[in-house]
């Protein structure tokens, strides 16, 4: 059996009196909503300019495929609850069912969080959600070849992961694109096991972009204020897969290296995510951190790169061959650098010592966590659009 990569939540109240009913109707106050995390990654501002006009870096004609296992047959309304909430635009939303009426509460959690927040990233991206029978290897495998012959998909996230597989290079052949389909970008979360636990799969292929996480500190007035690693994300090197070429400027373990990238994981600066369990159809505001963001996150900035390519009369971009090499050839300042080490004990309860002081420089510890960093607005999106 496959795990998602643990994830704490904080859910709302959970009680049935009129008056914790009405307190889930809107979001909890203490989780970032997507104008803040918009905006503090910079991705409020990010825009094209084609044919004469300024077109906003929303998605715009991309398609973003995620593989979650068990059907969400509530997950419709409760994005559109999550659109009402933030006044955001419902999108197109596709579910291809594999698992038929197969269900599982922690799972259409998950689904949840995957869904409303690529679309918070990339509001104008279509979506369309890959439902494995299970969440059994070889079901979620089956539903990721699934994801990857959809036409229009251009990046397909997977916020799933365990411990690495003897035969996990057999699988490596899914995350790519097939001949004649347009480019496929495949991301993962690096997990949730802390950095001892090592590298997981799938996010450990290097045909992947691999996602870790992070602590997001904001200043007094919402604007990006400094990372430091998360204490349970994980990372490390590969035990059965070799080191990739567009690492070989960064490291030389010999074996391919996990996460490539970070984003905001920590619980205590997490997200709002609106779900319903299926079982008993009740509805919660929660506050979600994890690995489990940053998969959909970055797949929504790849599709907003796609974007700007299509407008650009490029193709879109493929993972092991352009988005991969590309953003190890970009310069540090297209990302956030994350500063710390989340080594000590004093991470142990999941806060952040560093967020009571900011460190003065960045430790070579950090790198080897959170990867190349977090994405650093329109610096890092045209990079990757344009460069290589």
């Amino acid at each position: 059996m496959f795990r998602r990569p643990r994830r704490v939540l904080r859910p709302s109240l959970d009680c049935l009196d009129e008056r914790c009913l009405l307190a889930t109707l809107a979001p909890d106050p203490s989780g970032l909503t997507p104008a803040q995390l918009g905006h503090a990654y910079g991705l409020d501002s990010v825009a094209f300019h084609a044919n004469g006009q300024t077109i906003p870096g929303n998605g715009a004609g991309q398609t973003i495929a995620i593989v979650d296992p068990f059907h969400d047959p509530l997950l419709a309304s409760d994005l559109h609850k999550f659109d009402q909430a933030f006044g955001l635009p419902d999108p197109v939303l596709n579910q291809v069912n594999l698992a038929r009426k197969k269900t599982n509460d922690g799972w259409a959690s998950e689904e949840s969080l995957d869904v409303e927040w690529a679309h918070a990233i990339a509001p104008a991206a279509a979506i369309v959600v890959v439902e494995a029978r299970s969440d059994s290897t070889a079901n979620l495998i089956a539903a990721v070849n699934v994801a990857r012959r959809l036409p229009a998909v251009s990046v397909v996230s997977m916020s799933w992961g365990g411990s690495e597989l003897h035969n996990e290079s057999t699988f490596d052949r899914t995350f790519t694109t097939l001949p004649g389909h347009i480019g496929v970008t495949f991301v993962a979360s690096s997990g949730d096991s802390g950095a001892r636990a090592g590298a997981e799969w799938p996010a450990v292929s290097p045909n992947i972009l691999s996602v870790g996480g992070t602590t997001l500190n904001l200043d007094g007035a919402g604007n990006y204020s400094y990372e430091t690693p998360w204490v349970s994300s994980s990372s490390g090197n590969s035990i059965f897969e070799a080191e990739p070429a567009f690492q070989a400027a960064t490291q030389s373990s010999g074996k391919r290296s996990t996460p490539d990238v970070s984003f905001d994981a920590n619980p205590n600066t997490g997200v709002d995510v609106f779900a319903t369990t299926p079982s008993h159809h009740q509805s919660t505001w929660q506050v979600i951190g994890g690995t489990s963001l940053g998969s959909p996150a970055w797949a929504a900035i790849i599709a907003i790169a796609d974007q700007g390519r299509a407008l650009a009369g490029l193709g879109t971009l493929d993972g092991p061959t352009q988005t991969l090499p590309t953003l190890y050839k970009l310069p540090s300042s297209d990302f956030h650098a994350i500063t710390g080490s989340n080594g000590s004990s004093r991470f142990a309860s999941g806060f952040s010592f560093f967020a009571r002081a900011k460190p003065s420089s960045v430790q070579p510890a950090a790198a080897s966590l959170t990867g190349l960093g977090s994405p650093n607005g329109s610096a890092l999106v045209y990079g990757l659009a344009f460069s290589g």
